[in-house]
């Protein structure tokens, strides 16, 4: 028998409308039209002109038959026609497919002939790679070429469109479309593919939506607030940032290059009050000429994923002005959905201390519904001990949609009614959880199960290490050693032998590397150590060693 509740209280148009991130730009540039959306060099943009080019690019687009489903692909830098494709590719129904612009022209053609892209915005600067994608691609996209006027760049226009005239032509009251439903698409991104082809995750407007508005709590993003772009769009849609501006009535001040002259002088001629990036963007900050660096006049809130910083980045960038957060996701839940939320009263602990608990990926965004450490095989929750290794697993509103096109990926992912992360943590008695390895990365030694990245956290430590990576080598008698790539702070010099000792004051053992290389660390477009490759080299190191 139904409730008294569900009897003539249905939802309709007057009581309910699909959440989409769309709408946080229209009450901006309703309430604040002449705020400064969008700062670019010396061109500034305020919510109303903002407002109205997302709806003259939404209308062109619409008007050469680009609706609902459809995949727009874009290949741009940071720049202001990145943001307005944030918002004028769904506005017309379609999906905003971005891609990062370092890869190379073979992957940029999988990505737009498995995404079925009609359109492509890019770049002149990355015409190179993209004139290569479009020869190797059976797909055959609308190519509009946009080029940058404000910081002008080298390279041919591949198609018959220029961004700007095109634009120019469109209408500015187009009456841009709502999702049909909350769970329609919003944007393509893809996976690394460390492990064979890159894999399109979709996100949907009500995740877009939440996890927009939950970056805004996590990081107590007020009004007005400015935020400077050091994390690349292309990045999980820049961790939704671009739509959480506008819920916020705050302005981007976008960077093409991620430059520490560039990001010093944005911080201070624009009182910077939030920015993210991994953490070779605090190398990048710290790094600077003293003739670059500008006092603040206030702290600036910096948002980091990926590995820990270690305990010396951390008290740098504090002496520097900055107050580091770290935060934990996948490209499979949004971007951040995991935050290392800091209690007041562990200001007061010793630094040692206060960089333990910081190390900690954290506790759930409000956006997210639950987050746990499972056992896979028996999905139950491990002890909050802060010892027995589980897999991090995710349940929510901020959960893709799934892969495109790849229904047994996806099964395999959500298997148990949990998205599998793939991540191995333990969880603390205070329910805050710690990454101790990628299920891939764990190395098994003579039996025993190390966690790289608590090798990689004692070299960390080590006063001349600026960067550790450890992987598995293959070895004849254990089955895997740990092999340490190292990357030395600037001038200084140590000896395998240095780092043996270090590694055996902290560490058991077996856990100890057995092969240090020095050497530059190869990492992604967004600072993430990409292990495959070093794990290829660790291979070859042992053969050519016979070990």
């Amino acid at each position: 028998m139904a409730s008294i509740y569900d009897r003539d209280l249905d939802q309709q148009p007057a009581n309910y409308q699909p959440l989409t991130p769309l709408a946080f730009l229209e009450r901006a540039a309703s309430v604040f039209p002449d705020h400064i959306a969008v700062i670019y060099g010396e061109l500034q943009i305020s919510y109303s002109v903002f407002y109205g080019r997302c709806r003259q690019l939404a209308s062109v687009l619409a008007a050469r038959g680009i609706g609902r489903g459809d995949t727009v692909s874009v290949m741009l830098a940071n720049t202001p026609a990145m943001l307005e494709a944030h918002y004028a590719i769904p506005m017309c129904g379609a999906v905003l497919h971005s891609m990062n612009t370092r890869l190379d022209g073979a992957v940029i053609a999988f990505q737009l002939d498995h995404a079925e892209s009609q359109v492509l915005i890019t770049d002149t600067a990355f015409s190179e790679t993209m004139g290569t994608a479009l020869q190797i691609a059976e797909v055959e996209p609308l190519v509009i070429d946009y080029q940058d006027m404000v910081f002008p760049q080298v390279g041919e226009r591949l198609g018959s469109h220029d961004y700007e005239i095109l634009l120019s032509s469109g209408d500015a009251d187009f009456p841009w479309l709502m999702p049909e439903t909350e769970w329609d698409a919003i944007s393509l991104n893809y996976t690394s593919g460390t492990t064979g082809d890159p894999k399109g995750v979709v996100y949907h407007h009500r995740g877009a939506c939440l996890l927009a508005q939950g970056n805004a709590i996590t990081a107590s993003i007020p009004k007005h607030a400015v935020y400077l772009w050091t994390l690349p769009m292309f990045h999980c849609n820049g961790w939704c940032f671009p739509w959480t501006m506008s819920a916020v009535n705050g302005t981007h001040i976008c960077l093409r290059e991620v430059r520490a002259d560039a990001i010093w002088a944005a911080l201070a001629d624009h009182q910077v009050t939030h920015l993210c990036g991994a953490p070779v963007v605090m190398s990048t900050i710290l790094a600077a000429d003293a003739e670059h660096k500008r006092p603040l006049t206030k702290a600036v809130e910096f948002f980091t994923a990926a590995a820990p910083p270690p305990e010396s980045v951390l008290s740098d960038m504090r002496e520097a002005g900055f107050n580091v957060t770290h935060l934990y996701g996948l490209t499979e839940v949004y971007g951040p959905a995991v935050v290392n939320d800091w209690h007041s009263d562990w200001d007061g602990l010793p630094a040692s201390e206060q960089a333990a608990l910081k190390a900690r990926q954290g506790v759930r965004y409000h956006a997210l519904e639950e987050l746990d450490v499972l056992d896979p095989e028996t999905m139950t929750p491990v002890p909050r001990d802060g010892e027995t290794l589980g897999e991090v697993m995710f349940r929510g509103n901020v959960v893709m949609k799934g892969y495109l096109k790849n229904q047994q990926a996806t099964e395999r992912a959500f298997a148990g009614d949990w998205f599998h992360s793939g991540d191995l943590a333990v969880v603390y008695p205070d329910g805050y959880i710690q990454l101790k390895d990628r299920s891939k990365d764990i190395i098994i030694s003579g039996g025993e199960n190390i966690s790289s990245i608590e090798i990689e956290e004692v070299l960390h430590k080590h006063p001349r290490v600026a960067s550790a990576a450890v992987v598995a080598m293959p070895h004849t008698k254990w089955g895997e050693t740990p092999c340490a790539f190292i990357e030395l702070a600037a001038g200084a010099e140590t000896s395998a032998d240095d780092l043996t000792q270090w590694c055996k004051q902290h560490l058991a053992s077996f856990k100890v590397p057995r092969q240090f290389v020095f050497e530059n660390i190869v990492k992604t477009s967004t600072g993430k150590v990409q292990k495959f490759i070093l794990r290829q080299q660790a291979e070859k190191l042992a053969g050519e060693q016979g070990s």
